[in-house]
């Protein structure tokens, strides 16, 4: 196997260097394929390097958006079917696996931590809200693309925040109960912000939001705390196959969002991306130094950081899609999910090679 890792590690080289020779000939419309096909030959080859293999689904996602960007209409829609309305399908899957994973005690971690639990959800629906519209303001972005900013600010944190709590040797129960009970209050909490954020920008229907995100949050995850409840540890294939799933399911929502709002992001682009930058990375300082002033030990700081700057864009990215804004209020759902896995795996990975403070005073 590290044989074929080698072969498309310089595949990708090859590639990359065709790609940039092309661009200097003047001949960028034919770097397309071969952009995307270098990027999957990368995927492929970082899985030689311990570190760099967690990147490997982000490097697959821009895969997959090099197409988007280069090709939007097979993306958009074949025939007369509309590729965007497998966005909420897909969603809901994606919760149904979360709910897999979850059970009651989850949210009665609240009863064994409330200090961390309440400080982490405090800053969870405070900083990242306000962050956004503070970033919507001061980039000026068009309306929609601005609601969109605050959007990825008002949803929950998503499951990939569990994953990298473990990886940074944070505190993983802290974690799930701040993500189930977050999830769960989104419904009404989102849509509140939201109204109150976004607003100015574009008109914001409170109950129907609500209603459709409960639709695309508590159905599904109450149907997988159902199936987990009575089938827990009978369905072992389900727990290998839901990663897949949801990170199958999850390429393809970024996919979608990004051909059906290529225009608008070749427009704003870069802004939206740095947006989104400054966005996660003063979410994971804000959360830390919360953590910090409410007198939480470094190990449920950590935990708080990683849940603060971590969104579910693909959550966002639903509620755009039930808007009908998901070429404009979704594009920064498509630019946060990607960038987030990269910061987050990183912050993950150094924050393990860091003795927490309380480990080394024992």
């Amino acid at each position: 196997m590290k044989k074929l890792f080698k072969i498309c590690l310089f595949a990708s080289i090859f590639l990359f260097v065709a790609i940039a020779v092309l661009m200097v000939m003047g001949k960028g419309a034919l770097v397309g394929i071969p952009l995307s096909a270098a990027f999957f030959f990368l995927a492929l080859g970082i899985r030689l390097h311990p570190f760099l293999k967690g990147f490997t689904f982000t490097v697959l996602i821009f895969s997959s958006v090099s197409l988007a960007m280069f090709y939007p209409g097979y993306f958009i829609q074949i025939g007369t079917f509309k590729h965007k309305v497998l966005i909420i399908p897909l969603l809901q899957i994606i919760m149904f696996g979360m709910g897999t994973t979850m059970s009651m005690q989850d949210f009665l971690g609240v009863l064994k931590m409330p200090k961390a639990v309440v400080v982490g959800l405090l800053c969870q629906f405070t900083i990242m809200p306000l962050l956004g519209f503070g970033l919507a303001k001061l980039f000026n972005f068009p309306p929609e693309i601005a609601a969109g900013v605050i959007l990825i600010g008002c949803a929950p944190s998503g499951l990939a925040s569990n994953v990298m709590s473990y990886i940074a040797n944070a505190n993983v129960p802290l974690s799930v109960t701040l993500t189930a009970i977050a999830t769960i209050a989104a419904p009404f909490i989102t849509p509140f912000l939201m109204q109150q954020l976004a607003g100015q920008y574009i008109p914001i229907d409170l109950w129907k939001m609500m209603l459709d995100i409960a639709n695309m949050v508590i159905l599904p995850i109450g149907a997988g705390l159902l199936f987990n409840y009575f089938f827990h540890g009978k369905a072992k294939w389900l727990d290998l196959a839901m990663p897949i799933i949801s990170m199958a399911g999850i390429a393809i929502i970024v996919t979608i969002i990004t051909a059906n709002g290529r225009d608008g992001l070749l427009q704003v682009g870069f802004a939206l991306i740095l947006a989104a930058i400054l966005h996660n990375l003063l979410g994971y300082f804000l959360g830390y130094l919360g953590g910090k002033l409410a007198g939480l030990n470094q190990r449920d700081c950590r935990t708080i950081a990683i849940e603060v700057g971590m969104q579910n864009a693909g959550l966002a990215s639903g509620i755009a899609l039930t808007m009908n804004k998901i070429a404009t209020v979704g594009l920064a759902a498509a630019v946060f999910g990607p960038w987030m896995n990269i910061s987050g795996s990183s912050l993950a990975t150094l924050w393990r090679s860091i003795p927490l403070k309380e480990d080394v005073d024992k």
